[in-house]
């Protein structure tokens, strides 16, 4: 009987730990665009969802945009770093010289389209530049589509730039932006609406994407692009995640994110940033904005005018013991396999 009660007990216990639910973990993903913008509707919001249907249900995604947990968006890289939160998505040339090697992907001209040239830049910074993202579990890194001119008076020719006070995402861009004769000044893009408005700045250098968060062709009236396969520039960003976050979960699980790492999502977070580009486009057309798209001799122009901001890269890069010049022939090697 004392035998019978011993093994109905540990026969009771054993369905008791078999049964006992799957320990959950609650992520908290933190960055500075409003939920309506293109990359958190069409690549964060899908990322999670799809993190928490394969974890099935166990690891659970809350959103914090627009910075709504503090800070600015250059302390992002810094929260995910320091286990503040556990996700972030973030602009990289927020903080300058932080980044070195993937900066070869903000030189001027580089860019064919966003879904193209991010998974090129996925595959560059996993074969060169993983170091930079050595503290934190890389998701993907991606660029936005071909930088674009949203001025208060028309950008025809090289000559109009000049003394007009621009906006630049990054240092590169604004090293490019005085090189083509500008006044740069750098911001973060939250700022950008209320500077064109009250005139602390005469264009800004976004993406068409952008624009709409932003009801920035509400504000100005002009836009400038170029002709041919590759635009102005381009900004890098990532998606990254605490690496204590990711090293307390179980091997499942861990599996479940490693799976939805990598150029498919890189590639899926640039084709949401071209979709966007297009709608937003229309509706500058729409409210009957003037969109000049520069012809090939004048963008050759600019191109040449912008080989000084490369060089100048070469120079830097060669000062830190980084073979500057070989990383940006890989980066155009690639966004060529890349671009179909």
């Amino acid at each position: 009987m004392f035998t019978r009660t011993l093994l109905a007990a540990a026969l009771y216990g054993a369905a008791s730990i078999s049964s006992a639910p799957a320990q959950e973990f609650t992520f908290r993903l933190h960055q500075f665009l409003p939920m309506t913008d293109s990359v958190p509707r069409e690549g964060l919001i899908p990322w999670a969802e799809t993190i928490e249907d394969q974890s099935e249900g166990r690891i659970k995604i809350e959103y914090y945009p627009s910075m709504i947990l503090g800070g600015a968006p250059p302390n992002l890289f810094d929260q995910a770093q320091d286990g503040v939160v556990d996700l972030i998505w973030t602009v990289l040339g927020y903080t300058p010289g932080r980044f070195p090697k993937s900066e070869v992907f903000e030189m001027p001209f580089l860019v064919t389209n966003a879904e193209d040239t991010s998974r090129a830049f996925q595959r560059y910074v996993e074969e060169n530049a993983m170091d930079e993202f050595a503290d934190v579990k890389l998701i993907a890194v991606h660029t936005h589509g071909p930088g674009v001119f949203h001025s208060s008076s028309p950008i025809e020719t090289l000559d109009d730039l000049a003394g007009l006070k621009v906006r630049g995402g990054s240092r590169v861009i604004s090293a490019m932006l005085t090189d083509l004769g500008a006044e740069a000044i750098g911001m973060p893009v939250p700022q950008v609406p209320e500077s064109l408005s009250r005139g602390v700045i005469d264009a800004a250098t976004i993406p068409w994407q952008v624009t709409m968060a932003l009801r920035t062709s509400e504000i100005v009236s002009h836009h400038t692009e170029f002709s041919g396969n590759q635009g102005l520039y381009t900004q890098t960003f990532a998606f990254v995640m605490n690496r204590d976050s990711y090293e307390s979960l179980p091997d499942d699980l861990k599996a479940v994110i490693d799976a939805n790492t990598g150029v498919e999502w890189a590639g899926r977070f640039g084709a949401a940033n071209d979709a966007d580009d297009i709608v937003a486009r229309n509706e500058a057309l729409g409210r009957g904005n003037a969109i000049v798209t520069l012809d090939a001799e004048e963008t050759a122009r600019w191109r040449a005018a912008a080989q000084v901001t490369i060089d100048n890269w070469f120079a830097e890069t060669a000062a830190n013991g980084i073979d500057g010049e070989a990383l940006y022939g890989r980066a155009l090697e690639l966004v060529a396999e890349e671009t179909r």
